[in-house]
């Protein structure tokens, strides 16, 4: 089998992607929720402004005796934050009043950003599953064979996780953070250069700090998450094996072989939180530090006045005053750019912690779309399966009815003719050769003929190439060189979906869904009646110990049917195959888990199941396939003998050997 992958890097374009598709399916919520975060942020400023200039304006634009007045929230309030004047009529009950109409504005505004921006990341997460399980459906059984299927368990947990995290909070806090910080900074421009200077040198160092220590920490970050894959993909493989791993006391082993892929976890996870929880401090103390010279200068600022004996300093502001009463430059200026001040620094720090976060969403984001973009089955077939009914002279004709009798529907593309073939079951293998890889050839020269109605069954050493061959039959995977036929119709022709309708499988491995019993044979055909269920369980020798089950058909299985027995279990699956009911029926091992006593009834069964169906049996237990109409013996992907059981015998040759072998063992 190929080698199993493991994710890559993130991809350039991912974030541009993911909200290109937000936005083609939610773009009035999303332009909701831009207006209210915008006005959330607004009024924030705003209402940071009104209270710092609160105090000192009170005592200026209420005397003592000034009776009870209004205020007129659009032009007073709006006077104080961009200005700095408040007409003298004001009053404490008005000015308390305009506070609380801002920020209960601002409360309704970030209660509805917030919830519009949960709503619409449950929205998308859900169609994003959705699409992801729809696309993961139509893959080729090669991704499976090449990915672990931990690691395809986690793009729908810890990937789908980080993009919520993301698309819910880290981008509307980066895009609110910037918003403010912005704004904070061109108040500042308009209140000081000389200290806004200050401020934007101290951002120039945390940007430095975000970039240097930030960067390592959302590499590890990324790293973490391949690694929690990782880890995910060996606890599923190790709950699957469990049985496996207690017979053969290799507790021990699997725990180190965890230890191994947890130790990397840990390691990535522990580097990158080191990082990410220093970035956070060391930026708040270059903040700090930043507010600190501010003060000084602040300080400085609001003494030379004094000290030069001045009435008025000019402090070559831009935009909204040149000059500034000496004794009103503290509570006019200094307080209010120690509060804006205060509001960037945190603002850049909350914006530099979310840019890890960003990272993180972003390479979960990569993962997912590295599925969505993995290449579905191609299919080019055209020849379709439809119903028939039969005339009385024999002939037959399309309908739409359920007949269960089924023709290939052939439009031929040379000529534009329509010819209908009766599906029979007739399968030619003609000399195929295949790789899974492109590099160790697996079958070589391979040849197979069953007419309608035969058993040919596939013996040899395990890796000999049986299964290769039923899997190319239902095309699991397409051939390299040679050509198989059905019906006479090269199979690449066929539609997949009408090909794996005339093909019955029965696997080794059963795979049991939660639901009834009822619900796992009828899955078989899903149109199947009750009465149809309880024939194929009977055909395949289940009805018995199903009806001894507590509520029969109607027992819910789960866990893969882990109340079942193995041999139980199988039985389900062979009643699956047989209400469907196909032509062209594959067992693969089907009875390698069942007891010699079950063993009789199922083969009974089969009996009964493979009569007029073209059936190709793998098996380890020879005595099963003696009645076979040919048998092929395979090693190293070559078919070295072929014949009925007693030529084969006749020729003491691998066969032989293989089923006296087996002889002698039991």
């Amino acid at each position: 089998m190929p080698p199993i992958k493991q994710y890559a890097k993130p991809k350039k374009g991912t974030i541009k992607r993911l909200f290109k598709s937000l936005w083609k399916n939610f773009k009035l919520e999303l332009i909701l929720s831009l207006v209210t975060l915008v006005l959330s942020i607004a009024v924030n400023l705003c209402g940071s402004i009104f209270a710092s200039l609160i105090t000192d304006l009170l005592t200026k634009a209420i005397p003592a005796n000034n009776p009870i007045g209004s205020v007129n929230l659009f032009t007073d309030v709006f006077d104080v934050a961009l200005f700095g004047t408040f007409p003298l009529k004001a009053n404490l009950t008005g000015l308390l009043i305009a506070l609380i109409c801002i920020y209960g504005l601002g409360v309704i505004c970030s209660w509805t950003w917030n919830r519009t921006m949960a709503i619409v990341t449950q929205k998308y997460l859900n169609l994003f599953r959705i699409e992801m399980f729809s696309h993961m459906q139509k893959l080729p059984i090669k991704y499976f064979d090449t990915h672990q299927n931990g690691a395809i368990m986690s793009l729908y947990t810890n990937d789908i996780d980080t993009i919520r995290q993301l698309i819910s909070q880290s981008i509307p806090n980066i895009f609110a953070t910037g918003i403010t910080a912005i704004s904070a900074l061109a108040i500042m421009l308009m209140f000081s250069i000389w200290m806004t200077l200050i401020v934007i040198l101290g951002t120039v160092a945390m940007v430095f700090n975000t970039k240097i220590i930030g960067g390592r920490a959302s590499k590890y970050f990324v790293a973490q998450q391949r690694s929690l894959g990782k880890v995910e993909g060996n606890i599923e493989e190790s709950i699957t094996g469990l049985k496996v791993i207690k017979v053969f006391t290799h507790e021990e082993d699997s725990l180190k072989d965890f230890d191994v892929v947890n130790d990397e976890l840990y390691q990535n996870a522990s580097t990158a939180n080191i990082h990410g929880n220093i970035m956070m401090p060391i930026n708040g103390n270059i903040g700090n530090f930043m507010y600190a010279l501010i003060v000084i200068l602040g300080c400085v600022l609001y003494l030379l006045p004094k000290i030069y004996h001045v009435e008025t300093f000019n402090l070559k502001l831009i935009g909204g005053f040149d000059k500034i009463e000496a004794d009103d430059f503290y509570s006019n200026l200094l307080v209010p750019f120690l509060m804006l001040s205060r509001m960037f620094t945190q603002n850049i720090s909350n914006f530099s912690q979310q840019v890890t976060f960003v990272v993180m969403g972003t390479a979960g984001a990569s993962r997912c779309f590295d599925m969505i973009d993995e290449k579905v089955e191609t299919d080019e077939g055209y020849v379709t399966l439809v119903n028939i009914k039969y005339n009385e002279d024999g002939s037959f004709v399309e309908t739409s009815e359920k007949t269960r009798y089924y023709a290939w529907k052939h439009p031929h593309k040379a000529d534009g003719t329509l010819t209908y073939t009766e599906l029979k079951g007739d399968i030619v293998i003609d000399d195929i050769d295949f790789s899974y890889d492109g590099k160790k050839t697996v079958l070589k020269n391979v040849s197979v003929y069953a007419h309608p109605g035969q058993q040919i069954a596939l013996v040899g050493a395990t890796g000999a190439g049986k299964t290769t061959i039923t899997n190319l039959i239902n095309r699991f995977y397409d051939i390299a060189d040679g050509k198989i036929r059905y019906d006479g119709i090269n199979i690449n022709k066929i539609k997949k979906d009408d090909l794996r309708h005339s093909l019955g499988v029965i696997l080794q491995d059963v795979n049991l869904f939660t639901g009834t019993v009822m619900e796992n044979i009828r899955y078989g055909r899903l149109d199947a009646t009750d009465e149809e269920v309880y024939e194929a369980a009977k055909i395949a020798n289940a009805y018995d110990f199903i009806m001894r089950l507590p509520q029969g058909f109607n027992t819910v299985l789960s866990g893969d049917g882990a109340n079942l027995s193995q041999g139980q279990r199988q039985l389900i699956s062979i009643a699956r195959a047989a209400i469907a009911d196909a032509p062209v029926m594959i067992l693969d091992e089907a009875t390698s888990s069942i007891d010699t006593r079950t063993e009789r009834l199922v083969q009974q069964g089969m009996d009964q199941l493979m009569k007029g169906r073209t059936t190709f049996v793998i098996a380890h237990r020879l005595s099963t396939i003696q009645n076979a109409d040919y048998i092929l013996v395979l090693d190293k992907g070559e078919i070295i003998e072929r014949g009925n059981h007693e030529s084969l015998i006749a020729e003491k040759g691998a066969y032989y050997q293989l089923y006296t072998g087996a002889v002698e063992l039991e």
